[in-house]
């Protein structure tokens, strides 16, 4: 069910059902030659469809600009500040919770949003337990990394035993090939596997990262590999998501 696509009634009667709802959580960024700038809020958003179409699963709209500011030299890249980011997830929060979410769980596309979506989340809380009333259970939130799920990293490697990387990965532009088969794109890289390293701010990352990948080879994707991945992570959210409801 897409909170998009739904009437107010439709969400009124889930509610009835459900107090919990999936919040798909990315990015905005450059993802080398072959890779969509949408990716990291794509995979979330596909991944939490696949769930919604094996379990009655409130699925809202994505959350698409993130912390990405050592993207920022690549043309296309979008960003928040820490604190923004911050103020827009209290306000998605809190209107949720208006209506009587009580289980917020935010699918994360984007590493680099780690530590700001817990920082989000402890200022949500602090409303909470300074609250007059004093510790009021409120909202219960959680972080998931699609690619943590049970079982689904492994599932990568075993697809891409070399050139998998941590940016512009092969695993996260197949599941993009497969929402989106018409935007596939072919590109020459060079080397085949990119460079590993840190990363600083936006003008070291280019100058280390030129083409934007860091230790991959997104050429191995494909829309095949991107549909396995994208039903497995699926399967594992589902048994999360209703871990997390029972919580």
């Amino acid at each position: 069910m897409d909170l998009h696509l739904s009437t107010w009634q439709e969400v009124e009667s889930y509610l009835t059902r459900s107090t919990g709802i999936i919040i798909p959580i990315g990015s905005t960024e450059q993802h080398g030659p072959n890779g969509l700038i949408g990716t990291d809020a794509i995979c979330p958003a596909v991944i939490a469809r696949e769930a919604a179409n094996q379990s009655d699963i409130l699925v809202a709209p994505a959350f698409n600009v993130g912390s990405a500011q050592h993207h920022m030299a690549f043309p296309g890249t979008m960003t928040l500040r820490p604190s923004t980011m911050i103020a827009a997830m209290m306000d998605w929060s809190v209107s949720l919770m208006r209506h009587g979410f009580t289980h917020l769980y935010w699918l994360n596309g984007h590493g680099g949003n780690v530590p700001t979506v817990n920082a989000a989340f402890a200022e949500i809380y602090a409303q909470s337990s300074l609250s007059r009333d004093g510790n009021a259970a409120d909202v219960k939130q959680r972080l998931a990394c699609w690619w943590e799920l049970p079982g689904v990293f492994k599932l990568c490697q075993d697809l891409y035993p070399k050139g998998h990387g941590s940016h512009a990965t092969p695993s996260e532009v197949a599941v993009t090939y497969y929402a989106y088969p018409d935007a596939v794109k072919k590109a020459s890289m060079s080397p085949t596997i990119a460079p590993e390293g840190p990363i600083y701010d936006a003008a070291d990352y280019r100058r280390r990262f030129p083409d934007g990948r860091i230790g991959s080879d997104p050429s191995l994707a494909s829309p095949e590999d991107g549909r396995k991945i994208a039903e497995a992570a699926g399967q594992a959210l589902v048994k999360d998501y209703e871990a997390f409801l029972g919580s």
